[in-house]
């Protein structure tokens, strides 16, 4: 545990701050409604299925993507470009900013174990241009990958994330004036004419074998013209009606689609929670991720698409599914093909 990729809670005055939010309590950070990380079963249990997975957690073959010059996109509009899983950059008047990456290959504390699919790997971080603004949803290591942040962050201006996980960047040695850490419903113009503000999600954090030490957020990216939904990890709940109530429609809401399991369904929604959260949230357009990369759990590793895209249809939701790479242009190019048909 004392290895640098386990990261650090907070301690000391970084504690102290936190104990003053409204949703730390009994030494740990909370969900805003009674939220159980495990329902009718057994760690042993679900242990043992994971050990016995099906072989259709993985592809077959090795994924299809589209290499894009991520240091030349277009101005006119926001681009969106997914790297698999909660991994994507937006480019929004003229300003870069990447989401939770994960390019080490492995969504675990080591090499070995939890690789990528084979196909996913096509971007590096030497592909990136200079990175505006860096957001970190939670510390989970789907999300907060200690090599990626370290190559990246000599190249990204601001570091934006949930409160308690600049103890990790702190730990690492990341200059603690680029880090603006946000409690629910902090709000901060991050760069001139880009606001941003967390919002609360239905999950958890930890590193190791604690829990709650740090806090999970998506958040609501707001321009003068545009305003997107950057989701995290969550399980449904009535927070997507409070935050549309608070930001009013959303022209795009990118959502978790996969990963889940009724074992764990308070933390992870099912597909076609993640379409009507995008009901709830009055979104134009819904784009699922959280799927495509790595498997995480014990379904067939395209059946979260195959359901959300059903759901969508059936439900009149407008819906883009882009590969790999491939980009997605607000109010222009939203791509909608069975690529995952292998």
């Amino acid at each position: 545990m004392l290895l640098k990729v386990f990261g650090k809670n907070p301690s000391g005055n970084e504690l102290e701050k936190i104990k003053a939010s409204t949703n730390y309590r009994y030494e740990s950070f909370n969900n805003l409604v009674p939220t159980s990380m495990m329902e009718n079963t057994s760690m042993l249990s679900v242990l043992w299925k994971f050990i016995n997975k099906p072989k259709n957690t993985i592809p077959p073959t090795p994924l299809p993507s589209v290499k894009t010059n991520l240091k030349s996109l277009p101005d006119d509009a926001p681009v969106i470009i997914w790297f698999g899983h909660s991994s994507y950059l937006i480019k929004i008047n003229g300003k870069h900013i990447l989401v939770d990456p994960v390019f080490s290959g492995h969504a675990s504390p080591f090499s070995f174990t939890t690789k990528s699919f084979a196909g996913t790997d096509v971007y590096t971080v030497d592909d990136f241009p200079e990175i505006d603004i860096l957001i970190i949803s939670h510390d989970h290591y789907d999300h907060l990958d200690y090599e990626t942040i370290k190559k990246i962050a000599p190249k990204t201006k601001i570091i934006c994330t949930s409160l308690g996980v600049a103890a990790h960047f702190d730990y690492w040695g990341l200059n603690k004036n680029k880090i603006v850490e946000f409690d629910w419903w902090d709000c901060h113009e991050v760069l001139n004419g880009i606001q941003l503000t967390a919002v609360p999600a239905r999950h958890f954090s930890g590193r190791t074998f604690v829990r709650n030490k740090t806090l999970w957020s998506a958040f609501v990216l707001q321009t003068n013209q545009y305003s997107i939904f950057i989701g995290a990890d969550s399980g449904y709940g009535d927070h997507f009606k409070l935050i549309q109530q608070k930001f009013g429609s959303f022209d795009l809401a990118i959502l978790e689609c996969g990963q889940y399991n009724l074992a764990w369904h308070s933390i992870h929604m099912m597909p076609e929670e993640t379409v009507q959260a995008c009901i709830d949230l009055h979104a134009k357009v819904l784009m699922p991720v959280h799927w495509g990369k790595f498997s995480l759990s014990l379904h067939a590793w395209d059946e979260p698409i195959k359901r959300v895209v059903a759901k969508a249809d059936e439900s009149g939701v407008k819906i883009t599914t882009p590969m790999i790479g491939e980009p997605v242009l607000l109010n222009n190019v939203y791509p909608k093909k069975d690529w995952w048909l292998l």
